[in-house]
């Protein structure tokens, strides 16, 4: 299942992707973990020292490859020169699963070690010197979309994306990409204004939407959250010695987490599972093709010098049992 973790600048979103990332990962599913924010924090609330965490290597950075790998023999596809971050997969094309080694997973992804438990860790990468002032995040960001439009997940294996904060992630169609979505919310006027502007934008794509609410302190602030998201609040969690604790750089074991944050944790991982059996492959690919079209209409065509609508494989239905070209 893919799951994004999105919400205002400061509202716990990266926390609280990394405990969830935690609580999967001491289930002993497989996860793939996924920092889409240019401010790359997830790495340290992993549990990785800011050393460690620099030395990740960047998706952005290693895209030629990244491309190269997923076109595969598809015949569409006339080099990777001409691929974007919405070139859709078709026959031919090599397809990501969680649970494979590949090229891709083996140049951008590094294993974390979580009480016993790992999990694989991907990272956009941060702005460089050569970046400032001439590109955007979403140079950076397109990596990890064209690695979503590609990846095969099954029940119970997990893509868990850190998105970036706020409503930028509708600049790019990423925020179709996934199975189910989590806006972290704050009691507080800023901390809904995310969801209604993303409840506004996602509504006419089908995004599966609910309210986690952070940095509740009490029935008052639990009244709020209902009143202004309604029926989307799944759950809410606050305060949290343990995080305190991960924030220092001194984490407890993840058992130790308090048992109604681990309540809140189980809720999550419930409604993500839940939503496996409404998984539509087959809008999940027009979305894919719907935003390659207005890509490559607005900037791609004259990017490439090509017309990218010819990428598109009208056979073609990503599904989980796909097989993959070599």
């Amino acid at each position: 299942m893919k799951i994004a973790f999105v919400g205002k600048g400061g509202s716990g979103k990266t926390t609280l992707s990394s405990l969830f990332i935690r609580h999967l990962a001491a289930t002993g599913a497989p996860v793939i973990a996924v920092d889409a924010d240019i401010n790359q924090h997830l790495g340290p609330a992993l549990g990785l020292d800011e050393a460690a965490a620099a030395e990740l290597p960047a998706m952005g950075a290693r895209l030629p490859l990244i491309k190269d790998y997923l076109r595969g023999s598809n015949p569409r596809i006339a080099s990777a020169d001409t691929m974007i971050k919405t070139t859709p997969p078709g026959e031919g094309s090599r397809l990501l699963r969680v649970r494979e080694d590949n090229p891709v997973y083996d140049a951008c992804a590094r294993p974390v070690e979580l009480d016993g438990g790992a999990v694989r860790l991907m990272v956009t990468g941060p702005f460089t010197e050569a970046d400032l002032g001439v590109a955007c995040y979403h140079s950076k960001t397109g990596a990890v979309e064209l690695c979503l439009n590609h990846l095969v997940d099954g029940r119970d294996e997990y893509a868990v994306v850190d998105m970036t904060a706020g409503s930028d992630s509708f600049a790019s169609g990423m925020f179709t990409r996934f199975d189910m979505t989590f806006l972290v919310a704050e009691p507080t006027r800023k901390g809904v204004s995310v969801y209604r502007q993303y409840k506004e934008y996602a509504r006419d794509f089908g995004v599966d939407l609910k309210v986690v609410g952070n940095k509740v302190q009490g029935q008052d602030d639990l009244d709020f959250l209902r009143e202004q998201v309604g029926d989307d609040l799944l759950v809410t969690v606050g305060h949290s010695d343990w995080v305190r604790a991960m924030e220092k750089g001194r984490p407890p074991r993840f058992e130790l987490l308090e048992a109604d944050n681990r309540r809140s944790l189980q809720t999550l991982q419930a409604a993500v599972d839940a939503s496996y059996e409404r998984r539509d492959w087959e809008r999940y690919t027009r979305q894919m093709v719907q935003f390659h079209l207005k890509n490559a209409q607005s900037w791609g065509n004259e990017r490439t010098g090509a017309d990218l609508a010819d990428q598109i494989d009208p056979d073609f239905v990503l599904r989980e049992r796909i097989t993959a070209s070599a």
